[in-house]
């Protein structure tokens, strides 16, 4: 009898986590666009010149197995992308960020829609400094820190995939 229980136990613990793993959400499009008022200033303009391409880039690099035709097109529209001087970013202001309304869209699942804002400052991105990085050494517009931005804003939009 215990036998008897304890199969019919393991197959039912095996049928409830088989239901606990979920696919992940698929993509079937990503398009960023940046609007010319929401660079902040000339800085900005050349510090942030290809970064609607490279945002993109760097969303479809961390969901290459969840292309598909039956999903989710994505769309960013960055309103602020701003860049600010060493001293501010020393002193904890963050005045360079990213600022962006992200809305996903399926076209039979509307349970798959959302729509959010998304801001990624030097703060938040600090975590995907490498490791061997001085923060206190770099300035604001440095390659370090943009490629953390967007690392840190792909990853936001990849999270709230639906």
């Amino acid at each position: 009898m215990f036998r008897t229980f304890a199969i019919g136990g393991l197959a039912a613990l095996t049928l409830a986590t088989a239901g606990l793993a979920q696919t992940p959400p698929t993509v079937k499009s990503i398009e960023v666009d940046v609007e010319l008022d929401a660079i902040g200033n000339p800085a900005a303009a050349a510090y942030w010149t290809t970064v609607a391409d490279d945002l993109e880039n760097a969303i479809v690099a961390r969901i290459t197995d969840q292309i598909s035709d039956d999903g989710v097109d994505i769309r960013i529209d960055l309103e602020e992308v701003s860049l600010s001087g060493g001293m501010t970013e020393k002193l904890g202001l963050a005045e360079t960020r990213l600022v962006g309304d992200v809305v996903m869209n399926h076209e039979t699942d509307g349970a798959r829609y959302g729509r959010y804002e998304l801001t990624v400052d030097i703060n938040s991105a600090t975590p995907m400094i490498p490791a061997d990085v001085d923060v206190t050494t770099i300035p604001a517009d440095s390659r370090v820190y943009y490629d953390s931005m967007i690392a840190t804003f792909a990853d936001g939009v990849v999270e709230r995939l639906k």
